[in-house]
């Protein structure tokens, strides 16, 4: 929600039709000038009509839609039965979600309630069965309190996909049409989206009458009309990433960072390697207990951690108020999954920063990227040496300039007049300095990092450059894999009749183990399974991860093709 003297234009919550009680508390608050995604969609919503939104991450959805759907039901509800129910991909997201609908509801006393796994159903089953007037749950446990016949959607007026793009790549397609087919024929449907690809439109389609489109481009993210984030990208060797992030980090100097992994290893030794470099970062990925998770974040909340290394899944629905910066250690592999990631930060107004680290065959991605958010992002070189020395004695300085005002110095003068009756007081004052220097931020040499960027456009950097396309199906042009390698074929249960492209399996592999793109070879994709040969010494991980994990949203099972 934007803060006075965000938005474009001078109207601000009592514009959009909402009862003053609402308005007062909003104000209470702190916020003042509605959003542009907020000054559309809340006058929408008040009228009843279906909506097909789509905005960034962090442009103030929540209260897009939870004020109406306060300002429609009021004081009035009594029955225990819910009158809105939202959807939200993750436990994150919908604590969010729950905690924003609930001190915009004071008010009026509204009742809500977060529904979601990994937390005793008997409690919530209990919370349903007292009473209340707003659910927001995740659409797996929303469904097994449905099947349940505890969660009971005959009051529902209102209904609302949040996140709905990243709810459809997580699988839950299925469970948010049987949610869907249970409400009320009659009730209002609201999506909302970062990207708007055809499996959106295929379920607005089919759940939504007659929707509204609203559409707030990415260049009025943050309220005024400017970019809230620097979109930056470096070029550098793969040999040299954890050398260049380590620099960019010391240069940049966030207060706290996100960094993107594709895999669970990639997270735990990345993690690792910045911690032994003196960085405070923890990791973050599916295969860590809710436990484990509520504990890394609230390290990162509460300062006790700099940077948090997380794969994408991990970081779906995290909201940290002081994050700063966003870093993908590599390039994402859709443009959505990107738009996600630098979602994270700036959010409401506040600015951000978002790092992409990128091979040099990774160009064309990036290209690919700046094509589909229509967004520039800047190719620079990895700081020098020279700029990190610099940098360090900036902060060297500062430390410096700050004791300066510290009332305690006249306890070191009889130290200072001794010195300098032995050497100038020139040297001594650059000893001081250099002692200061070494012991903020040390003295270590530089590792060599080589420039790595090509000069020209973003779509012509790799021309002819082939490595990062998907295989053709049925053996057909260029061999995958790499030649000599002894490889062991698999069957994956789902094919052409499942969507299933090349790029897919791909990127599951890639995304889920230790493997490259590269080492994949060839791919044949029937109507109904696919084949893939893989190094014969990672088979088993791979069958292991790709049954762990969906391909195109669905479950696949895997195992050695038996022809």
């Amino acid at each position: 929600m934007g803060r006075a003297g965000v938005t474009a234009d001078d109207k601000d919550f009592s514009d959009l039709g909402l009862p003053g009680e609402l308005v007062a508390g909003v104000v209470e608050l702190g916020y003042e000038a509605p959003t542009p995604i907020q000054q559309r969609a809340i006058p929408a919503m008040l009228t009843g009509r279906d909506l097909l939104c789509q905005a960034a991450t962090g442009t103030g959805k929540t209260a897009a839609f939870a004020l109406p759907i306060l300002a429609r039901s009021g004081r009035e509800h009594q029955g225990t039965a819910p009158t809105a129910l939202v959807l939200a991909p993750t436990r994150e997201l919908c604590m969010q979600v729950a905690q924003a609908v609930h001190r915009y509801g004071r008010p009026f006393g509204t009742r809500t309630l977060p529904v979601y796994g990994g937390a005793p159903i008997i409690r919530q089953i209990s919370a349903l069965r007292r009473g209340v007037d707003v659910v927001i749950a995740t659409p797996g446990r929303a469904l097994d309190l449905l099947n349940r016949r505890v969660l009971i959607l005959d009051d529902v007026a209102t209904v609302v996909l949040d996140e709905a793009d990243e709810m459809l790549d997580m699988g839950f397609a299925e469970d948010i049409d049987a949610i869907l087919s249970a409400a009320p024929a009659q009730r209002q449907t609201v999506m909302f989206s970062a990207t708007m690809p055809k499996k959106i439109l295929k379920i607005a389609k089919a759940h939504l009458r007659d929707p509204e489109r609203i559409e707030i481009p990415c260049d009025v993210a943050s309220g005024d009309g400017r970019p809230a984030v620097r979109q930056t990208a470096y070029i550098v060797a793969r040999a040299h990433k954890v050398a260049a992030l380590g620099r960019i980090l010391d240069v940049e100097s966030p207060t706290a960072t996100l960094v993107f992994c594709r895999t669970r290893d990639e997270v735990d030794q990345l993690a690792e390697t910045l911690n032994g470099r003196g960085y405070r970062a923890e990791g973050l990925h599916g295969g860590m207990d809710q436990a484990q998770r509520d504990r890394v974040m609230g390290r990162l909340r509460n300062g006790n951690a700099e940077l948090l290394v997380a794969t994408d899944v991990a970081a779906r629905g995290l909201d940290v108020d002081h994050l700063t910066h966003v870093i993908n250690f590599d390039v994402p592999a859709a443009p959505e999954s990107y738009v996600h990631r630098i979602g994270r930060v700036g959010r409401a107004g506040r600015d951000g920063v978002a790092i992409t680290i990128a091979e040099p065959r990774e160009q064309r991605q990036l290209a690919a990227i700046e094509r589909s958010t229509k967004q520039r992002i800047e190719i620079a070189k990895v700081p020098t040496s020279a700029d990190l020395r610099a940098r360090r004695l900036e902060a060297t300085r500062d430390a410096l300039a700050r004791t300066c005002l510290d009332d305690d110095l006249d306890d070191y003068r009889g130290m200072l007049g001794n010195l300098t009756d032995e050497f100038p007081l020139d040297v001594v004052a650059l000893a001081a300095v250099k002692m200061a220097h070494v012991s903020t931020v040390g003295e270590a040499g530089e590792e060599y990092i080589p420039d790595a960027s090509i000069s020209g456009p973003p779509a012509r950097r790799e021309r002819g450059d082939r490595s990062d396309r998907g295989a053709k199906p049925k053996g057909k042009g260029k061999p995958r894999g790499k030649p000599g390698v002894d490889t062991t074929r698999l069957f994956i249960s789902a094919g052409r009749d499942a969507g299933v492209r090349p790029q897919d399996v791909v990127g599951a592999i890639a995304n889920e183990t230790r493997l490259s793109g590269s080492d994949v070879g060839a791919i044949e994709i029937s109507q109904r399974f696919t084949t893939v040969d893989v190094p014969s010494d990672a088979a088993k991980d791979v069958i292991a991860a790709l049954s762990r994990t969906r391909i195109q949203g669905n479950r696949v099972k895997v195992r050695k093709d038996r022809h």
